[in-house]
């Protein structure tokens, strides 16, 4: 008497689709550092930091957003982000990275002011009372004392981002439509489009 098959039911794979987020910062380092975080990735969201070259003013930053979506388009579900400081441009200068996000419903404009430093001290603090650049750089390292040397990785908690967001967003009150005019940062956006996707 033969013996009877069992049949076998497998799962049927599904790829999932991963949201692009494709993001050009004015920084060389830290962006991109942060970016690439633990807290920060998701199986479900694919971070692209297109690379700087030696020149970091809004207009390479946009040039090499606009070269990136033209060599690799930018789907619908994607978003495109321009990561920039403000502390040594001109309005002008920013005004041009205000008109290209409005250009797209996935594209937008991250901008901390004095620069990114500052968003990460939110990370810590409120950032209350910063005076200059080097200020913020000085009370950060009161946080992350090798920053120099780049962004541990484990040093950034899920909890110091949900800070950062919160103490991002009460500065950000009533929502800027271009970029923080004093002491503050918009990359709690990005964060938070990122994080929602997880």
């Amino acid at each position: 008497m033969g013996q009877k098959r069992r049949k076998f039911s497998r799962a049927v794979a599904t790829l999932a689709y991963k949201k692009l987020f494709i993001i050009v910062a004015e920084g060389k380092k830290t962006e991109k550092e942060y970016f690439s975080l633990p807290v920060i990735k998701s199986p479900r969201v694919q971070i692209k930091c297109i690379k700087r070259d030696s020149k970091s003013s809004p207009f390479y930053v946009l040039k090499r957003m606009d070269q990136y979506i033209r060599e690799n388009g930018l789907s619908a579900t994607d978003e495109a982000w321009l990561v920039v400081d403000t502390d040594q441009w001109e309005e002008g200068d920013l005004k041009k990275l205000v008109e290209w996000a409005k250009k797209g419903v996935n594209r937008d404009l991250a901008v901390s002011n004095p620069k990114f430093e500052y968003w990460l001290l939110l990370h810590f603090e409120d950032g209350t009372g910063v005076s200059s650049p080097a200020n913020c750089s000085e009370r950060l390292l009161k946080y992350i004392s090798d920053y120099d040397k780049g962004l541990p990785t484990n040093l950034i908690t899920e909890e110091h981002v949900k800070n950062a967001m919160t103490r991002a967003k009460n500065r950000d009150n009533p929502p800027c439509l271009d970029w923080p005019k004093t002491e503050g940062s918009t990359v709690y956006r990005l964060v938070a489009n990122i994080l929602k996707e997880k």
